[in-house]
């Protein structure tokens, strides 16, 4: 385990604990063990801590290149199959002529009747339609539960046909950028061209997440592959970092989001 934990930073390590533990339950029981749902920094965690183990692992969201997704590890004999993995998808019936509801707006909501954020996958929005997926073991729950958003009375639909799912495609722009040193609020600025007392005020105002978790250290040390997401500037990417300027600057490679419905 410790060999694991030297290739991840140190608030990883419980979560690494946490699958090492489902892996003992797939060996003791021989039986398959699903998830809640997992961002893509966390089914990387999973796939390495599996490394060349017999368990192996596949993961569904429903929805067509799903970020968030439930994974399910299982012995070497089984034969995953969609149900397997327990989603349902709702879409929300509103008044759409009176009200324009936004992402966070049916995220808050969601977490208003109770429930934690892994219960609950993507949230989709394509104008007035929505649609988020949920685990099947909370959907007859929200149905009964989940009459509000944004002070409007909403009713949810099940989604059962693939081809009605809300698709979404990225597109990522790379970019070259020289920085003075790796911290989030340093790379932050340069990146999304503010000033460091600018990023670092996001930061403490909880409005910059990286791999997905809330992040307020401005002086938050980036690695390759990190996502960095900040409330108002979209979400960027540390590609490659390339090495250093004989100024001793960091030379990197930033992926940007952009996102089209």
């Amino acid at each position: 385990m410790d060999s694991i934990f030297q290739h991840f930073r140190k608030e990883e390590q419980q979560f690494i604990e946490q699958v090492s533990g489902w892996m003992n339950e797939v060996e003791d029981r021989y039986t398959p063990k699903l998830t809640d749902f997992l961002d893509p920094r966390e089914r990387f965690i999973v796939k390495s801590v599996l490394g060349s183990n017999e368990i192996r692992m596949e993961s569904r969201g429903l929805f067509p290149d799903a970020e968030r997704q439930r994974v399910l590890l299982y012995p070497s004999y089984y034969e995953p199959t969609d149900e397997d993995f327990d989603i349902t998808v709702f879409e929300l019936k509103y008044p759409v002529k009176f009200v324009t509801l936004r992402h966070p707006d049916i995220l808050g909501s969601l977490m208003s009747v109770g429930l934690d954020r892994s219960k609950f996958g993507d949230i989709r929005i394509d104008g007035e339609r929505i649609q988020f997926a949920v685990a099947d073991e909370v959907s007859l729950y929200l149905q009964t539960n989940f009459v509000s958003a944004a002070k409007v009375k909403v009713q949810l639909i099940e989604v059962d046909d693939v081809s009605e799912m809300i698709t979404a495609t990225e597109e990522w722009h790379e970019e070259s950028h020289t920085v003075s040193s790796m911290r989030l609020d340093t790379v932050m600025s340069s990146v999304y061209n503010i000033s460091r007392q600018k990023a670092a005020a996001l930061i403490h105002g909880g409005k910059v997440k990286v791999n997905w978790t809330v992040q307020e250290q401005p002086s938050f040390e980036l690695h390759e592959s990190d996502m960095i997401s900040s409330r108002g500037f979209g979400r960027i990417k540390v590609l490659m970092i390339e090495g250093r300027t004989k100024k001793d600057k960091v030379r990197l490679q930033i992926g940007r989001l952009e996102q089209r419905k």
